[in-house]
């Protein structure tokens, strides 16, 4: 098996200035779209703030946050920037099984995130699978990352929604594709491209030089970002980024190249003023600004 056939691309500015969203003047919020984020848990409510904040603070122009009674009523006192969908709460502090009855309406919004902090516990898996199932051929761009991606795994079949991508890292893709992580590693973006293929969607593969690769044979590698990536969060706000691209009329394709290069560059950006141990998923949040300025700055 090789990437025999691919065209790879490796991410530059150019390519991402060509893509990049335009601003224009007369326009209104309803303008960059809306994005619906289903995320978090009492466990893992961090999840939800940053993948929701991170898809604002790329331009879209309203971001919900879908999630359970407790995680909504802590982050709403801290961030009246977001709008709210309470799915109800389980007794494992969770969303409850029977969610899904509050997202029948997903034409509403311009693309729909999935998986953020969600926690596997007290009827989520079921409910992760219900709603890929029940929108497998839903033309709104869906979203899957961390724990629709482990339900995935444990399910014992899968299909991804029509328009989607799936943002893993090494071993949530070993998991999928039921190959082992070394391999994976060894190879990435063949084994991007592969499971593009199987899969028939877009596939991110996270880590050192990220890969995006497409099923009809388009592969993109990142050389941005360094090792201040490397914390809990910062996933989470790669995928609040992407959602927000895609909000503003970007395909998930564009979106995610978009994603990915900024994401990257607004580590190296932080590391420079606080050094790689030091910046948080949270800090990368403060300096997206600071990427889109050296982004949109003319040498």
């Amino acid at each position: 098996m090789s990437q025999q056939g691919a065209n790879i691309q490796v991410l530059g500015k150019e390519i991402i200035l060509n893509l990049l969203p335009k601003r224009v003047q007369n326009s209104h919020k309803g303008t960059y779209g809306h994005v619906l984020n289903i995320a978090g848990s009492c466990q893992f409510s961090g999840a939800a703030y940053l993948s929701s904040i991170s898809a604002l603070k790329v331009g879209a122009g309203y971001s919900m946050l879908a999630s359970c009674s407790d995680v909504i009523s802590s982050i709403q006192s801290m961030c009246p920037d977001l709008t709210y969908l309470d799915l109800g709460q389980s007794n494992y502090g969770t969303i409850p099984k029977d969610a899904l009855k509050y997202l029948n309406a997903l034409a509403n919004y311009d693309v729909v995130s999935i998986g953020c902090g969600l926690n596997l516990v007290g009827g989520v898996r079921d409910f992760i699978l219900n709603f890929i199932k029940k929108n497998a051929n839903s033309y709104t761009p869906i979203i899957l990352d961390a724990d629709a991606l482990n339900a995935l795994s444990q399910a014992d079949s899968f299909s991804f929604p029509l328009n989607s991508i799936i943002t893993p890292h090494p071993l949530e893709l070993s998991r999928l594709l039921d190959v082992d992580v070394k391999e994976i590693q060894q190879n990435r973006a063949k084994w991007a491209w592969e499971a593009s293929r199987e899969f028939d969607c877009i596939v991110l593969l996270k880590g050192h030089d990220t890969v995006i690769s497409v099923p009809n044979g388009k592969i993109f590698i990142n050389h941005t970002g360094n090792s201040a990536l490397s914390k809990a969060g910062s996933g989470d706000v790669l995928t609040g980024m992407i959602a927000g691209f895609c909000a503003q009329g970007l395909s998930l394709e564009s979106a995610a190249c978009c994603a990915v290069f900024l994401h990257g560059l607004t580590s190296e950006i932080a590391s420079k003023a606080m050094s790689e141990y030091c910046v948080l998923a949270s800090d990368l949040i403060k300096y997206i600004p600071y990427a889109f300025k050296a982004l949109l700055t003319v040498n």
